[in-house]
């Protein structure tokens, strides 16, 4: 097939992410509005032959301080055929592109999964002494043609990032944890959930826990919650007009691309999360709970209130997004992959994020001021 690379407009890359099974919220159109700080570009590849769109990409350009010139960003993209066998006649267009608008670097994270392991393979690594990460397990699932992704990558120039990839932006995990929903039933999904998930959703149920859908105008109350998450777990929140620009932008695209949940006890809001959808691919994409009311297990009670929502929507798989690939029980990120290995699901691993130095000179300046900051 030989391809032609240029720029869309947003309604032809939104109609082809709408035609496909799903893609990533970080590649839909209305994620330029979110990413305001950024320039952004819709690219389209075109067959020769037949004229049709075969592939579409959101990128995003960050402009280097005093200077015109960008690093170009694809977050967990482009949207093109990964196992093509002439994958550089899909990148090669797209980096002659990039440079002719004036980028110095481009960064890219191939939505391409590498292994899978099962809830109950991970549970015994956490036993095993020996294993620290997550990779020391043997994984249930390789995909080989991710490996000849990677090769074909390498070959062309592409550099793989430091795990999860480094550079300005938002990194994005290389390591995801998912509950595939596809030909299960909900009774299924319930019983994989390990038995402190089951006890604490029926000790929720049983305290009068309710989960109930916000909209736009209970954002200062997510806000809330999610400072107190910020003090708790030291990171540093995003300011509520990121959230509010993320639903306007996300849900003017479609009305159903973002929700907010809350979880309460006696009219108390206890925690709450946003969820995206793009397809089949549901996301819990932000996660905040108060310092009170953990008794009631509220998140617990959210959290499966989100799933059988996302069942509900037809969707092929729930995604719990980022953890650490470490199982040290020390390491301060080991709750969280604790808590989403209770739902039985998958943990997944991405091939990471690749650059590719366009101008070298450039790009190592980058490198070092990214390291002293």
């Amino acid at each position: 097939m030989s391809l032609t690379l240029r720029t869309i407009s947003r309604e032809q890359h939104l109609a082809y992410i709408q035609s496909l099974p799903s893609a990533s919220h970080m590649q839909v159109p209305a994620w330029a509005d979110v990413k305001a700080e950024w320039r952004s570009e819709n690219l389209g590849w075109f067959d020769e032959r037949t004229g049709e769109l075969v592939g579409v990409g959101l990128v995003l350009y960050r402009q280097l301080p005093k200077i015109k010139r960008y690093l170009a960003y694809l977050p967990e993209g482009p949207v093109i055929n990964w196992y093509a066998p002439n994958l550089t006649e899909w990148l090669e267009p797209m980096l002659a592109h990039l440079k002719q608008q004036g980028a110095f670097s481009v960064k890219m994270g191939p939505p391409v999964i590498i292994r899978r392991w099962e809830a109950t393979s991970i549970k015994a690594g956490i036993q095993n002494p020996d294993v620290k990460r997550l990779r020391d397990i043997e994984a249930d699932f390789i995909e080989p043609r991710a490996f000849e992704v990677a090769d074909k990558l390498r070959r062309m120039g592409w550099q793989q990032g430091e795990d999860g990839g480094a550079g300005f932006g938002d990194v994005q995990p290389r390591y995801v944890y998912q509950v595939p929903l596809a030909n299960r039933s909900l009774e299924e999904v319930h019983k994989n959930f390990n038995q402190l998930w089951r006890r604490n959703i029926k000790k929720a149920e049983k305290a009068g826990v309710e989960v109930v859908q916000g909209g736009y105008h209970d954002l200062e109350e997510w806000q809330r919650l999610y400072e107190i998450t910020a003090v708790r777990d030291h990171f540093r929140p995003r300011p509520l007009s990121y959230f509010q620009r993320m639903w306007t932008a996300l849900n003017s695209e479609d009305p159903n691309r973002m929700r907010l949940y809350f979880a309460r006890h006696d009219g108390v809001n206890l925690s709450a999360a946003t969820m995206l959808i793009v397809g089949g691919h549901v996301w819990y994409s932000y996660g905040a709970s108060d310092n009170i009311g953990r008794e009631f297990r509220p998140s617990n009670a959210m959290q499966w209130r989100m799933l059988r929502d996302a069942y509900a929507l037809g969707a092929t798989v729930y995604d719990l997004r980022g953890i650490s690939d470490s199982l040290d029980e020390t390491d301060h990120l080991f709750g969280l992959i604790q808590f989403k290995v209770g739902t039985g699901g998958q943990a997944a691993e991405y091939l990471g994020e690749w650059d590719f130095p366009l101008n070298k000179l450039l790009h190592k300046a980058l490198d070092i001021y990214m390291s002293r900051r």
